[in-house]
């Protein structure tokens, strides 16, 4: 069986370009640097918000080996929360092995 992509449930990170109205509209996210951070690395600023406005984005890759919900380096968790910690975008979800 294969495994189902977990979606962004909320993202508190507002002036990423992809979110608009607390919810991510990238089409998947990377998580994962700066090396062993759980830092949302698709998170960039722009004047005007993008992505596709009728779709929630998924984890398309983590990078955190270290994640008890990495399973070769793809999401296992239902579904993650973004937010700012320490001045960056952090997947709120990570949790250590």
């Amino acid at each position: 069986m294969g495994m189902k992509m977990p979606k962004v449930m909320g993202c508190s990170v507002e002036n990423c370009a992809y979110n608009a109205d607390k919810n991510c509209h990238a089409m998947a996210i990377t998580v994962g640097e700066p090396a062993g951070d759980p830092s949302c690395d698709t998170f960039f600023t722009a004047e005007q918000h993008g992505g596709v406005m009728d779709m929630t984005a998924g984890v398309g890759a983590c990078k955190l080996a270290d994640c008890k919900f990495n399973k070769d380096y793809e999401c296992s968790a239902s579904g993650i929360s973004v937010g700012m910690q320490q001045g960056q975008p952090d997947c709120m979800t990570f949790e250590a092995n």
